[in-house]
């Protein structure tokens, strides 16, 4: 059976390598836009089920991983940004406060699947103006929900995490290494 990882990014193909030997990448057409009033939790679940079956419907005999990751301040999802204003707006709401880092996998063969939620809090130390007008010149936040990459520059926006750090980086590898253990003969 082949694995196929319904994701382009390259943060969760690098943390797939380091459990699987070979999978191929496919990413979800899907839309991914929250329903009105969708409860955070139920929008990432969703959309992870949704690339998963997506992408099943593609490939028969084929172990489909699909994640999604999405970063809640209060009750509201702030997706990858538009635009650098867009992603300026929010890194400043969550200067000096906590947010959540959700990411849902869902891993299906077509007959069994396995679901995984992670979560993480985050809390940035307070942001200058200038802090972030050098991250975004960076160019590390496009096409990253909430307009950052826990990973790599932003990191230094941190004061702390309670949670699983790889669901910020948006996939949550010692989760989903457990779940795989259903496949057993995929990780030989």
């Amino acid at each position: 059976m082949k694995i196929v990882l319904a994701s382009q990014s390259p943060r969760r193909k690098e943390l797939l390598g380091r459990l699987v030997p070979a999978f191929s990448i496919q990413p979800a057409d899907i839309d991914e836009t929250p329903k009105p009033n969708e409860d955070p939790l139920a929008y990432v679940q969703r959309m992870a089920a949704e690339k998963a079956e997506a992408v099943q419907k593609e490939s028969e005999e084929t172990l489909v991983i699909a994640s999604d990751t999405t970063v809640v301040l209060g009750n509201e999802i702030l997706g990858k940004p538009e635009d650098d204003d867009e992603a300026k707006r929010m890194l400043r709401k969550f200067s000096g406060t906590t947010h959540d880092v959700y990411t849902a996998v869902v891993i299906t063969d077509g007959t069994q699947e396995e679901r995984i939620l992670s979560q993480a809090a985050v809390t940035f130390y307070e942001l200058t103006d200038e802090e972030i007008e050098r991250y975004l010149a960076t160019g590390d936040h496009r096409d990253k929900a909430g307009a950052y990459g826990i990973q790599s520059y932003a990191g230094a926006f941190v004061e702390s995490i309670s949670g699983d750090y790889y669901s910020i980086v948006g996939f949550p590898i010692g989760a989903v290494n457990q779940a795989l253990k259903k496949w057993p003969d995929l990780l030989s």
